[in-house]
Formats: C-alpha cells, sequence, structure tokens
C-alpha cells in the first residue's frame, strides 16, 4: 500500500512495523526478519525523510536503561504522525498522475488530429488471434464509462473465459455494461451459466432473434467489429476510432437495444421477456417484496446473491414501469397493480 507513495518494500516492513511499538529500534530486526545493519540503515533514511524520528526519553521508557546497562543505548525511533509525514507524499503522487492524465490527453488528442487527416487513422485492420485477443482486452479495460457489446454465435479470437476475466474489471470499476445478444449465441455450451453470473455481476443483457455483426463499443470513443470468417482465414478485426462511422455503429447498437427483449434468471434457467409483456420479471418481484419489507439494496444483494448494481438495475426498471418518482410511488403502485 505505501509503495504507492514511494517507500520500498522493506521501508514499508519497517514503517508498518513501528505502528505497533511506539519506540523501536533494533528488536524490529527480528520482527521483521530483515539483518540488523539494513534494519539501521533504513531507519537512518526514513529518518532523513521525516517519515520517523529519534524517540525522546519520556518515550523510551525507564527498561531500556535496564536494558542496555552502562553501555551505549542505541537510538530508538517513532513515526512521525502520518497525517504530517506522508502528505506530502501524497500530493506528489496526485500531482504526478494529474501531470500524466494530461500527457495522455494531449497524446490522444494530437492522434485523432493527424488522424483527422489520414482514413487509416480512422479504421484500423487487426489481424491474427493474439492480436484481435489484445485489441479486444484493451478496449474493454480501457472503458472508464460504458461498453456496448453485440454477441452473435462462438467466439472465434477471444475465449469466452478472457472475455468474462475483462468483463468483471469493467464492472469493478462501475462501467455502464450493456449487451444485444442474438438467439445463436444461447446455443453454445455452458452459456446459460456464464449469462446467470454476467447478470448477477450488473451486466444488462437483452436478446434479439438476429444481430448484424458482433461488435464491442468502448466509451463511445472506439468500437472493434470481427471481419467475416467465411473465407476460413486467420482471424481478423477492424478497430473504428471516434468518426461518423462510429457514430452510425453506436446508433445501431441503440436500435437493437431498444427493441430487444430484456433477459432475466429464475430457478429453471435463463428466459427472455416476450416483446408484449411489461410486467415485472420473477427475478424484479424478489427484488420488490424485500425493498418493501425494509430491506436496504445491499441487505437484498446479500439475500438473492445478486451484485449492488443488479438490485439497483432491477429497481430502476420496476420505477419505470410504474411510472414512479420514488420508491414510496414505486409500493403504491405494486399494490394497485397486484404485483404482490
Amino acid at each position: 500500500m505505501l509503495q504507492a507513495l514511494g517507500l520500498g518494500p522493506a521501508e514499508e516492513v519497517i514503517y508498518t512495523a513501528l505502528l505497533a511499538r511506539p519506540a523501536a529500534s533494533q528488536e524490529l530486526a527480528r520482527q521483521t526478519g530483515l539483518e540488523q545493519a539494513e534494519t539501521a540503515r533504513i531507519l537512518l533514511d526514513l529518518e532523513t525523510r521525516g517519515l520517523v524520528a529519534v524517540a525522546t526519553e519520556a518515550e523510551r521508557g525507564a527498561s531500556d536503561s535496564a536494558d542496555c546497562g552502562a553501555g551505549l543505548q542505541p537510538a530508538r525511533y517513532r513515526l512521525t504522525p502520518p497525517s504530517v509525514a506522508l502528505a506530502p507524499f501524497l500530493v506528489e503522487q496526485r500531482n504526478a498522475l494529474h501531470q500524466a492524465e494530461s500527457a495522455f490527453s494531449m497524446l490522444v488528442e494530437q492522434y485523432r488530429s493527424t488522424a483527422a487527416h489520414s482514413a487509416g487513422g480512422v479504421v484500423e485492420v487487426v489481424v491474427g488471434v493474439e492480436q484481435v485477443a489484445h485489441r479486444f482486452h484493451q478496449l474493454e479495460r480501457g472503458a472508464q464509462r460504458e461498453l456496448l457489446v453485440f454477441l452473435v454465435g462462438a467466439p472465434v479470437a477471444v475465449p469466452r473465459d478472457d472475455a468474462d476475466m475483462s468483463e468483471s474489471f469493467a464492472l469493478d470499476r462501475g462501467v455502464d455494461f450493456r449487451v444485444v445478444a442474438a438467439k445463436d449465441y444461447l446455443d453454445g455450451p455452458d452459456v446459460a451459466r456464464d449469462v446467470r453470473a454476467a447478470i448477477a455481476a450488473g451486466v444488462e443483457l437483452r436478446l434479439v432473434d438476429s444481430l448484424p455483426l458482433k461488435m464491442v463499443v468502448s466509451d463511445r470513443e472506439r468500437a472493434m467489429v470481427p471481419l467475416d470468417m467465411d473465407s476460413g482465414g486467420e482471424p481478423s478485426a477492424i478497430v473504428v476510432h471516434r468518426s461518423g462511422l462510429l457514430t452510425a455503429l453506436v446508433h445501431l447498437f441503440e436500435k437493437e437495444w431498444a427493441e430487444a427483449r430484456p433477459l432475466h434468471t429464475t430457478n429453471t434457467g435463463v428466459h427472455a421477456e416476450p416483446t408484449v409483456d411489461q410486467q415485472p420479471t420473477e427475478g424484479e418481484l424478489e427484488v420488490l417484496s424485500l425493498l418493501l419489507a425494509g430491506f436496504s439494496d445491499r441487505r437484498v444483494a446479500s439475500q438473492l446473491d445478486l451484485s449492488i448494481r443488479t438490485v439497483e438495475r432491477r429497481t430502476r426498471r420496476l420505477m419505470d414501469l410504474a411510472g414512479a418518482d420514488s420508491r414510496l410511488q414505486l409500493g403504491w403502485h405494486a399494490a394497485r397493480a397486484g404485483w404482490l
């Protein structure tokens, strides 16, 4: 943890050990397993950097005199209050991060400016299994706000386990994850299990009869579309950068999303809502019953083994169906409509 503030591994060990001992010296070597000479060197370095200070007589305690006899008493150290000592390091790291973000933004804008004068800067062709998988992971792991995905058929260049790993990274960062799947995607082995896990983790999934292509869009800044594999050649894809073509792909996703049927999980598997059905799903009613019983979102998630994001998503859809602006209105509508 402290290595992020500029401390090395051994320095962090000594620093954290001092947290448990108000005033300590060479016994830190026994406690941490480091050599005494290295421990003494690290303590001196930490003192120079203002992270520790030599303990006063009162802090050293009377026991030091008894332990050391008439010999030379070794220097003992105490931590400088972390709120004082570590604050400059934190400010320094924040400034460095800010400078890195500024440099990143400048490079992105410079690239876009250059690409605007070249068709090759709008569409990038990626060839080969490893290269396609690498670019796919870059798009998913680099997303900060939103991922839009079309799923069609079986994975070709990116194994499903690898895709699931990237998906979990995105969800952990709070990225909105919306997926439209074609029916044939659900025919693959173990897909139902993976879909249940994705929905529980917070992915919003909808189903359509067919889709024109596979696709992933990251933050509406970049998209990746696999190329036709009917020729039997090496897997390849195009990466589309911000342009009119990318805007068209985003519009295509939103059109399919609006017409798709939400997928939900039940005890018997994964099901899509009927097109004309505007009633809550079984999973949404489970959430609603616990909310009306006074459970918090976190307790509902724990009780139903769902993520907080899934509970929030199901609650939001219930409110949309009810035309409610608050959960109190949602409860009133649920009772009036006989949902429970």
